[in-house]
């Protein structure tokens, strides 16, 4: 098993996230928020076979996603040069639910760090119930396997798709560039009975879809896949989260789920609730109804309707219960209002978006500084928390306090929260009492 001390043997797994949540199965690494040359040269440093880069590109216009990554990439050459790491794989980390701006990022890191023999779509992820069986993507259910195409993550209106047969995907996404006959695909059973001999004849960035049914089918093609890599093969991802756990292969973490009270600094702490799905929508209901808890709703209509005036109103309003709320030694859960706006285009959208995103990055730039912990939920919401709300260039991740939800730290200098444990927690990750469960464990309620 990889650990550590010894992970200089190994490639250096170099994860461009599009949003802070694909650390999910992994632990004892560090997250960069920035990607100047020094910061990524401490990710390639650091003694963790697997580091990551949280670009947030997903909350970006495809235009700037695509400059986000060029910079990255080219910040990342020469980091690599100066580091002299040549062992190394490429994951540009999106979700599982087959949103992201897939090919324009893999598209960049190809031009920008290749060229690659294949670049692969691994979309499974386990622990939310995300397997990939005969090429196509499936969200697992009450013992029900739904196509992700009939989901209403197929209806967002930035990154919807009409198909989850991962051939048909890359055919739409890449408006033909990439025909549906051209990706090669490996089966469950291609997997299972071992791909070097078919890697190592991958060339010219082939597109290549991957099944997945169970952890062991992606730790069988990982291994597969090094042994590749050992021999000159190189390989870029599209990936969930699943395969880094193949990939990356660490003992467990140090501290378990269900102690992560132990790194809390008191019993009352904050929580930030910005994902729209339904998922977390339920998930917010079980959380208010748990001991110790106030909501504190963020009526984001008013930003959309006057966002001039709206927002220093609104910033002074919720600012005003949280400290209520934490004078009284409870846990204030900060939510925008869960009903669905429309909007005239997705450049509307993202804008508006951007413009909940200040506002709750202000709110955690205001929230009390004893507190004991913060759980943040939803993508866009956490990497702008962690970026900006906590103006952090790196942070350490410890671990998962339920499976596919990692918990991070700030550092013991930090001018604001001291060794603050921050729960990232991925808006369509966990069933209807996960967040619930994620507080309870922090504030040690079983």
């Amino acid at each position: 098993m990889t650990t550590p001390e010894t992970a200089q043997d190994t490639p250096k797994i170099i994860v461009l996230d599009d949003d802070p949540t694909g650390s999910q199965t992994v632990h004892s690494c560090l997250l960069l928020l920035k990607w100047n040359v020094d910061t990524l040269c401490l990710g390639l440093q650091d003694p963790s076979p697997i580091f990551f880069v949280l670009t947030n590109t997903r909350s970006l216009t495809p235009e700037a996603a695509a400059a986000v990554t060029t910079e990255v990439c080219d910040n990342l050459k020469q980091a690599l040069a100066q580091t002299d790491t040549t062992n190394f794989l490429v994951v540009s980390r999106s979700d599982s639910t087959l949103r992201g701006h897939y090919p324009i990022e893999t598209n960049v890191i190809a031009e920008h760090l290749g060229p690659f023999d294949a670049h692969f779509l691994t979309p499974t992820f386990f622990e939310a119930g995300r397997v990939t069986v005969g090429g196509t993507h499936y969200i697992e259910s009450d013992g029900q396997r739904i196509p992700t195409h009939d989901t209403e993550f197929a209806k967002d209106s930035v990154f919807g798709y009409s198909t989850s047969y991962l051939p048909d995907y890359v055919e739409e996404k890449t408006n033909g560039k990439i025909s549906a006959d051209e990706v090669e695909q490996f089966t469950l059973e291609d997997i299972r009975q071992g791909s070097l001999d078919r890697l190592l004849k991958l060339k010219g960035n082939r597109c290549v879809a991957v099944d997945g049914e169970r952890q062991s089918d992606l730790d069988q093609f990982a291994k597969d896949l090094l042994a590749a890599a050992a021999q000159g093969k190189k390989f870029l991802f599209r990936s969930a989260a699943s395969l880094l756990t193949s990939l990356a292969n660490l003992p467990p973490q140090p501290t378990a789920p269900e102690e992560m009270y132990q790194l809390t600094h008191a019993s009352a702490g904050a929580v930030i609730v910005g994902s729209h799905v339904k998922k977390t929508t339920r998930q917010l209901e079980a959380l208010l109804n748990t001991t110790d808890t106030v909501g504190v709703e963020v009526d984001v209509s008013q930003l959309k309707d006057s966002p001039d005036t709206a927002h220093d109103q609104l910033l002074n309003a919720v600012v005003k219960e949280i400290e209520n709320a934490h004078s009284k030694g409870k846990t204030p859960v900060i939510y925008t209002s869960r009903t669905e706006l429309t909007f005239d285009n997705s450049q509307t959208r993202l804008a508006f978006g951007e413009a909940i995103s200040a506002l709750l990055v202000e709110v955690v730039q205001a929230l009390p500084q004893d507190i004991g912990f913060l759980i943040s939920k939803g993508g866009i919401t956490s990497n702008n928390t962690l970026s900006k709300g906590l103006a952090l260039t790196s942070a350490r991740l410890l671990g998962q306090v339920i499976p596919g939800v990692s918990v991070v730290t700030t550092p013991s200098d930090h001018p604001q929260f001291v060794d603050l444990p921050v729960v990232v927690f991925p808006g369509n990750v966990g069933d209807d009492t996960a967040l619930a469960t994620a507080y309870k464990r922090l504030v040690n309620l079983g």
